[in-house]
């Protein structure tokens, strides 16, 4: 799975009327119908030629995007070492606020201090697929890697490792300007190519001597359930593939300025506003509205002289919660996979990567038990009392 497919905003999917533009020929006269007690209510018409310009001018701003924020610079790039921390913090109110709901409001919560959880990641990725990551921190320390269709995912805490991990991409881009622009169409495909959207021109706008041009792309979800609590992988992956989103662009440069998306199943209310200098993006404010994540955040990028990605900085706030990341990256030419290949450390122990995920409940179950001796009722997750490997 590439990790930028997951995009935080849609280029969703729904399928579209099409409305006949020449006169359909005339066919032999039917019996009278029989008077119908109420007149049937007629379909909405949807504007075929706005809707081809709005998604022709939608693969255009994409277009604009893969040579502005990412493009030439990437061309003979091949891998890229990121490094850095993620952080998550939940106040105590939030805290006590998941003790009452896994309890049903049966127990009230008593925690006085937040939770954090801290990861400290290195990590090397090639434009292919291949990668090699280091872990540390409040979930866990150990290595997970791939290369080609072999690799391990190992655990420090269990010293054991399991060899079961997920192949690679059938074809994979050779460099990173390929793969920037496998994610573009990738998101072409489902909003201008895939025929499934209702897409419409919204309103012009004239902002800092700049004409700005609206696009609006909707395919309808279901309502939010508050007690939906799960959904298949496909679904929660795919999000972005359903919503309403409106785009504003440029319309000399092309490119984009304000973004908003929605996803009402999903709970997902989220704007964003993109600042450019010389062409090149320096950072996104995220108006967020999202169920249980109401708050500003925001996302800032720095470049080299040679115009690739340095540092990538963000975080989103809430009243009770905050994730922040920052990561450094260093891109590379030519990398060879064999020369990040690893092998799991001496005396590891080979597992089933079941029999391994069962431990490492087991694990964050006894980390519970221990919360729930120091006086938090919280409840621990159920782990089976059969493994089985591979």
């Amino acid at each position: 799975m590439r990790l930028m497919n997951v995009l935080p905003f849609s280029l969703a999917a729904v399928l579209a009327a099409q409305t006949v533009l020449t006169p359909a020929a005339k066919k032999p006269a039917a019996p009278p119908a029989k008077p119908a007690t109420k007149a049937a209510k007629a379909a909405p018409k949807v504007n075929t030629l706005e809707a081809k310009f709005a998604k022709d001018t939608l693969s255009t701003v994409l277009d604009t995007v893969n040579a502005s924020w990412f493009g030439q610079p990437y061309q003979h790039i091949n891998a890229v070492q990121m490094q850095g921390s993620v952080r998550a913090v939940l106040s105590a109110s939030a805290v006590n606020a998941k003790i009452a709901a896994d309890t049903g409001g049966l127990v009230k919560g008593g925690a006085t201090k937040a939770g954090n959880a801290n990861v400290n990641i290195k990590t090397t990725y090639f434009a292919n697929g291949d990668f090699k990551t280091d872990f540390s921190g409040d979930l866990g320390n150990g290595i997970w890697t791939r290369i080609g269709n072999k690799g391990f995912l190992y655990s420090k805490e269990l010293n054991a490792y399991t060899t079961r991990v997920d192949p690679g991409p059938a074809e994979a881009p050779v460099s990173y300007m390929g793969w920037f622009r496998e994610v573009i169409i990738d998101i072409r495909k489902v909003y201008a190519e895939s025929g499934a959207f209702k897409a419409t021109l919204g309103k012009e706008e004239t902002s800092g001597g700049e004409t700005l041009q609206t696009l609006t792309f909707d395919a309808p979800t279901g309502a939010y359930d508050p007690k939906k609590r799960e959904q298949n992988l496909a679904d929660t992956l795919g999000f972005w593939k359903r919503g309403r989103m409106d785009l504003t662009f440029e319309k000399t440069s092309k490119l984009p300025r304000r973004l908003s998306y929605v996803n009402e199943a999903n709970g997902i209310r989220t704007g964003f506003d993109f600042h450019y200098s010389k062409g090149k993006l320096q950072s996104i404010d995220i108006s967020n509205h999202s169920k249980g994540f109401d708050g500003p955040g925001g996302l800032r990028i720095s470049y080299d002289a040679n115009g690739l990605m340095k540092t990538v900085a963000g975080e989103l706030n809430s009243q009770q919660r905050k994730i922040a990341f920052d990561l450094s990256l260093n891109w590379m030419k030519d990398l060879k996979s064999s020369q990040v290949a690893a092998l799991p450390p001496a005396g590891a122990k080979k597992m089933g990567g079941d029999e391994q995920e069962t431990l490492m409940l087991v694990g964050v179950a006894g980390n519970v038990m221990d919360l729930q001796r120091a006086g938090w009722n919280i409840m621990a997750p159920k782990v089976s009392t059969s493994a089985r490997g591979k």
